[in-house]
């Protein structure tokens, strides 16, 4: 059984940064296909990145594009989201995902999921 555990979220100021990890058990991160998506109040969960398993190319909603940085850690089985330069609007719950196949920005084919870190950017 896959199971996956948030870490990292707190309160920032804007322009601060925050680092997320996720550590996998059950499977390892580089067998997985992982992304992260963020859901606010009010809205649907939204895809934030994503790292490709065979390749490990990264992918990146406009968003986030050139302030997120997803990895992944082999070593301790754990993959990463570096988010600097945060914005207000980054205020979300984050969640990590891990799926067998593919599955870019598609929330539906990710079958597992970690509880989700709060992230609080603040004025």
């Amino acid at each position: 059984q896959v199971q996956l555990v948030e870490s990292g979220g707190g309160l920032v100021q804007a322009g601060g940064s925050l680092r997320l990890s996720c550590e996998a058990s059950g499977r390892t991160v580089r067998s997985s296909e992982m992304a992260w998506f963020r859901r606010t109040p009010g809205k649907e969960l939204e895809f934030v990145s994503a790292i490709k398993r065979s390749t490990g190319q990264t992918y990146y909603s406009d968003f986030v594009k050139g302030r997120f940085t997803i990895s992944r850690h082999n070593a301790n089985n754990t993959v990463s989201l570096q988010m600097n330069s945060l914005q207000i609007e980054d205020t979300a719950v984050y969640f990590c995902a891990g799926a067998l196949s593919w599955a870019y920005a598609d929330a539906k084919r990710y079958p597992y999921w970690g509880q989700g870190t709060q992230v609080t950017v603040s004025a």
